[in-house]
């Protein structure tokens, strides 16, 4: 457990570093017209002044706030549905965004790697998804701003029958629309 997780974690750093070349999963920033990739077609990421979610108010805040809501994706262990001890503060900040904005809505997409049945890996990310909805919603997000769905194995992040594929297909993506 200790070793998968140290893994995961070496895995994680060695594609940040590397900028992941492939999607981005960071929301667009408004005020300088740049695009990101981490929103679906047509997701409206702005919050309700109009320049982009992570645009707080609190002193000293803004920064460290922006950073937290630009991380849109929750990775899980193999078979597990608990969400990580390491993405408390970033879904923290998601639940109070959506609580002091409540007209955000967010989908929650719970996905799964290949390995199980096409059925077993459905109720597994609509495990995942659901157990991050909880966490929004003890953060003051509401029931109405939020909606799930699971893909299972069939939207992976990651091509490939292999370990790295397989940790970067067990998500949750918190997509922003309106």
């Amino acid at each position: 457990m200790v070793r998968s997780s140290v893994m995961l974690t070496c895995i994680l750093g060695a594609l940040a570093l590397a900028g992941c070349g492939g999607r981005s999963n960071t929301l667009p920033d408004y005020e300088s017209g740049a695009e990101g990739g981490g929103a679906a077609e047509g997701a409206d990421t702005r919050g309700a002044d109009g320049r982009g979610i992570g645009v707080f108010e609190e002193e000293g805040a803004a920064g460290g706030q922006q950073a937290l809501l630009d991380q849109l994706i929750v990775y899980f262990e193999y078979d597990q549905s608990e969400v990580p001890a390491q993405y408390n503060e970033m879904l923290a900040a998601h639940g109070r965004y959506l609580s002091s904005n409540p007209e955000a809505r967010i989908r929650l997409e719970g996905h799964a790697d290949e390995r199980g049945s096409r059925e077993y890996n459905i109720g597994l990310g609509e495990r995942r998804s659901q157990a991050v909805r909880r966490i929004l919603m003890l953060q003051g997000a509401s029931a109405e701003q939020l909606s799930t769905v699971s893909y299972g194995e069939e939207r992976p992040a990651a091509l490939g029958s292999d370990e790295e594929a397989y940790s970067l297909n067990r998500r949750v993506e918190i997509v922003y629309r309106q």
